[in-house]
């Protein structure tokens, strides 16, 4: 591993360094917090999706492909913060204390600066919505609420950027102290900006484009000020010796493959959804509402995934390579128990729910319970993919899950789905059974490498 002049590490300062060394944190420790986070932003996702859906079905769906969009866009941020999660962890693993700290402020540079130029994406926004292949009136809704998000982006990238460097140094509840406030000024705007109220403008569906952008912005602003008061365990330190092209380069290194791979996904995803349009305005609203509802899901496998990252590349950094690989499996085993138990409750409540978060009409309801059955049965092989996945990531392994979703994404989801297009002998249904495939290949991939132990050689 390469260090630059001026870092802290070497003989000379070995000792005071490892009397700092932290023992890693336990997986629950790390998981709890962050996936109480991920239920808040998912209940605030529910809120905005209600009072859109309050606009109609045309709102819906062009409030969900704003956000695709948007979720695209920010794939070069993975980049960052899969490299912190990898770099910051193990240094802090290793007692460095002050080279996390010093990643960490590299972290948060680079992200502000890519934050800033896909804002260049804003004059693009209607052509790279209608990609979709939605109808244009909801394309140019679609397109106003992207430009609003992607206003966004350094706020986002900088909170973002700075909530995962705390919990790769074992810290999961200042981030969710931030969160908090952020989802509390997301709400309180949507309410106010989508029906004007609290003398706000209405402003509709754009509304709550806005009510995230105002969200994100004091949540950066809230995190800035925790770190130069010194609230954080991450002291701010110096910039002048953190934004190095040695560190830089270290840092990328690691995340560089990450943003490819949620590049790649939200490519292979937006396709897929594209597919799904063809079919019509009510199956595209209930794979939006679908996605959005089983997102309750994903949270624990959200939170596994970071805990994993953590507690492995920790305990790689501390020299413990058998106790990251237990760390793993641990992880895993517990969220496959969660998240099926989770994804068992909403399939059998899926038709009133389906009703509740916005699908309207006989036919979209019924293809919104549809597609959560399918999501339901889904759940087991997913949480293989967010931790396994999360642990490699955690251990500077970032080809392999990228090679993963490639292969599970492209060769199989949207493979099998455009055989089944193609002649128009399948239906929806059948379409969004191709997930079911994509997500047993992903699994029995990442799960063969996590067994092989090859990633305890990574280099960071």
């Amino acid at each position: 591993m390469q260090r630059e002049p001026g870092s802290v590490s070497g003989a000379s300062g070995d000792g005071a360094l490892r009397s700092q060394r932290h023992s890693p944190p336990g997986v629950w420790a790390i998981a709890w917090p962050t996936m109480t986070l991920f239920a808040l932003h998912a209940m605030v996702g529910i809120v905005d999706f209600v009072f859109v859906a309050s606009l109609g079905t045309g709102a819906v769906a062009a409030v969900g492909v704003a956000h695709q969009m948007h979720f695209l866009a920010f794939a070069l941020l993975n980049a960052v913060t899969a490299g912190t999660t990898a770099v910051v962890a193990r240094e802090w693993g290793r007692g460095e204390r002050e080279e996390a700290a010093r990643a960490t402020r590299c972290s948060v540079g680079l992200a502000a600066l890519f934050g800033a130029l896909l804002m260049g994406a804003i004059p693009f926004a209607r052509p790279l919505v209608g990609l979709l292949g939605v109808d244009s009136e909801v394309a140019d809704l679609g397109s106003r609420c992207l430009q609003v998000l992607l206003l966004s982006n350094v706020p986002f990238a900088v909170g973002m950027t700075l909530s995962v460097a705390l919990r790769a140094a074992g810290d999961a509840r200042m981030p969710l102290v931030m969160g908090l406030v952020t989802n509390l000024v997301n709400v309180v705007g949507d309410y106010a900006l989508v029906f004007g109220r609290l003398g706000a403008p209405e402003l509709g569906a754009v509304g709550s484009a806005w009510a995230t952008a105002l969200a994100m912005l004091v949540g950066m602003l809230l995190a800035l000020w925790l770190w130069l008061r010194g609230r954080l365990i991450l002291p701010v330190g110096l910039w002048r010796r953190s934004l190095t092209r040695l560190l830089s380069t270290r840092l990328l290194r690691v995340g560089l493959p990450s943003a490819l791979e949620m590049g790649a996904f939200n490519v292979g995803l937006l396709l897929f959804m594209s597919i799904v349009a063809d079919f019509g305005t009510e199956a595209i609203s209930a794979y939006l509402i679908g996605v959005r509802l089983l997102s309750l899901c994903f949270i624990p496998g959200l939170g596994f995934s970071m805990a994993a990252g953590t507690v492995v590349g920790q305990h790689l950094g501390a020299d413990e390579p058998e106790l990251a690989e237990r760390a793993g499996w641990r992880g895993l085993f517990a969220a496959v128990a969660v998240m099926s138990a989770v994804g068992l409750g909403i399939v059998l409540l899926a038709r009133p729910l389906a009703s509740i978060f916005g699908a309207v009409g006989d036919e979209t309801v019924d293809l919104t319970v549809t597609f959560i059955y399918i999501l339901g049965a889904a759940q087991p092989l997913m949480a293989v993919e967010f931790v396994l996945g999360g642990g490699l990531r955690g251990a500077g392994d970032t080809r392999f899950p990228l090679l993963a979703m490639l292969v599970g994404l492209f060769a199989a989801r949207l493979g099998l789905a455009i055989f089944i297009v193609a002649p128009r002998f399948g239906t929806v249904t059948a379409v969004w059974s191709c997930l079911l495939a994509d997500y047993l290949l992903k699994a029995a991939l990442l799960g063969w490498r996590f067994a092989s132990g090859r990633w305890k050689a990574v280099e960071v």
